[in-house]
């Protein structure tokens, strides 16, 4: 891993250099965090003045180096997949005390493979997809409790991205059906519904599809390569998609 400082004059804007004994899979920053992913294994370290390694963090097989950090100056918040299958572990890197040991807080999200999470900027918020791509869950950080479930499609898919709206009222997701769908987390109200909605008492089997919420917009991205989505912004309110591949 290779940081570069391009405000430094001059041509030698490296400054720092990180090596690891596997493929780097993912890497998160924030003002004084680094994170470094791995298929097994997750490298914490402080940053960017004398960088030291402060924790490591066996994980489930992740190939996708699925893994991310809270940027709020508040809370230092660390989420990937848990051990058991389907599952998200939290640490909040500023309580965790280097070289010490504690009971993981983790959250049953799906009951296959995590193939996609993502935290709010403050930190309060975890949303998440498994591998199979249909379904978008919403979870608060303190409680662990599930909050909204939010429906990509029907056909499985895999996700590339998921973000939130710098004020948490959206999230956008990317996909590799060639699609960026947006939902509202606020006024979920905005979200489509199923037209069985209105029908009224539904079985067992339709219940969970019906009672899903659908994206309120959709937009089209390439589909031959991963792309990732984020809001742009003006003003206090998120104003515009972006999806770049």
């Amino acid at each position: 891993v290779l940081i570069w400082d391009d405000a430094r004059e001059g041509k030698d804007k490296l400054v720092l250099e990180f090596s690891f004994p596997k493929p780097v899979l993912a890497v998160r920053m924030r003002h004084d965090r680094l994170v470094v992913a791995l298929q097994s294994r997750l490298y914490v370290f402080s940053f960017p003045h004398r960088p030291t390694k402060l924790f490591e963090f066996d994980t489930r097989d992740n190939p996708k180096g699925i893994v991310d950090l809270c940027p709020s100056l508040e809370r230092a918040l660390l989420v990937f997949p848990g051990h058991k299958c389907g599952s998200l572990q939290l640490v909040d890197l500023g309580q965790a005390k280097p070289g010490t040991s504690s009971a993981p807080v983790t959250i049953n999200a799906h009951q296959s493979e995590v193939g996609c999470a993502a935290l709010s900027p403050p930190g309060s918020l975890v949303a998440s997809a498994s591998r199979r791509g249909t379904l978008i869950r919403l979870f608060c950080t303190q409680s662990r409790a599930r909050l909204l479930e939010l429906r990509r499609g029907t056909d499985p898919a895999t996700l590339y991205c998921l973000a939130f709206s710098p004020d948490c009222s959206f999230l956008c997701a990317a996909s590799d059906k060639g699609t960026g769908h947006v939902f509202a987390l606020r006024d979920t109200r905005l979200n489509r519904r199923s037209a069985l909605a209105r029908v009224g008492k539904v079985g067992p089997v339709l219940g969970p599809y019906v009672e899903s919420q659908w994206s309120l917009a959709s937009f089209t991205i390439p589909a031959e390569a991963p792309g990732v989505c984020a809001f742009g912004r003006a003003g206090r309110s998120p104003s515009s998609v972006i999806g770049e591949c």
